[in-house]
């Protein structure tokens, strides 16, 4: 374990500490949805704080010939910048007196303070995946300059979800992405699709993950009514990660003990004509 992560004074033992951090990577696993529709570029190391933010130009198809003499547009790199990478941290406490109850009695120690520090870094990691974080200048999937947009209308009518898909679909072919696709759903919209379809027999649901080979999700960050289609793969965007979610040791107080769960990444957006988001429905404002 590296040396800004634990402590001299640390007063786990082994078991405890695998405890306590298999189950933040259980949490976080669970609770993730931005991932799951993204590739990770990293770990690159706790210490790198800036990484290359790259968009391209160049979605042609490749040349066809015999000798390779034919000339082709090129993929190049239209704007880099570099970015800062954020931390995303919570802090969670452990009791001395919980400590020394859990091994007098041969118990398991209870780390549920350590779940809960993970569910809301897991949250905040899906924030900054959707929105950004303007005062950092980073922006999100919903928020991306030069992304594509389509009505989101009335799903509470039948087949207006798919036929809303439908249409993110087409334009993202349109402008040369063409799958496999994922869609993110606001709670609500998500839970709109569980009927069935017209007289098909099939839940609206379904006939979308015909549409969408890489996923259909949702996820309580979004806010209000709102979706968003992408084209993935790291050609079109990617989680840069410096490190992944750990737990650190902050030094004992009051005789309690301090941790840290933390994470440091960013995302990084090659192709904003590759996302496009669902707008017009009801919006919440942004959560703190």
């Amino acid at each position: 374990m590296p040396d800004f992560l634990g402590h001299a004074e640390n007063p786990l033992r082994e078991e405890e500490w695998a405890r306590l951090n298999e189950t933040v990577i259980q949490v976080a696993r669970r609770s993730l949805v931005g991932r799951r529709i993204l590739d990770i570029y990293g770990p690159l190391g706790a210490g790198v704080q800036t990484v290359p933010h790259d968009e391209y130009q160049g979605v042609s198809p490749g040349a066809v010939d015999i000798v390779g003499e034919q000339e082709t547009a090129t993929v190049f790199t239209d704007a880099r910048k570099f970015k800062t990478i954020p931390i995303i941290y919570k802090d969670f406490l452990l009791h001395w007196r919980d400590i020394e109850a859990a091994r007098i009695h041969n118990m398991p120690l209870d780390v549920s303070a350590a779940a809960g520090a993970a569910a809301l870094c897991a949250q905040q990691e899906d924030e900054l995946i959707f929105y950004g974080d303007p005062r950092l200048g980073h922006e999100g999937l919903m928020t991306a300059t030069g992304r594509l947009t389509v009505p989101l209308g009335d799903w509470t009518h039948p087949g207006a979800g798919y036929m809303a898909i439908v249409e993110a679909t087409r334009k993202l072919n349109e402008h040369g992405h063409y799958g496999p696709y994922a869609v993110v759903l606001s709670p609500r919209l998500f839970s709109l699709l569980h009927r069935i379809y017209e007289k098909t027999g099939v839940l609206e649901i379904e006939t979308i993950r015909q549409l969408a080979a890489d996923g259909v999700f949702q996820s309580n960050r979004l806010r209000g009514e709102a979706g968003v289609v992408v084209s993935t793969g790291r050609e079109n965007m990617d989680l840069a990660v410096a490190m992944d979610m750990v737990t650190s040791y902050l030094g004992a107080s009051r005789m309690n003990h301090p941790f840290r769960v933390l994470e440091a990444l960013i995302l990084r957006i090659k192709h904003p004509d590759s996302i496009c988001t669902l707008e017009g429905g009801a919006t919440a404002p942004p959560r703190k």
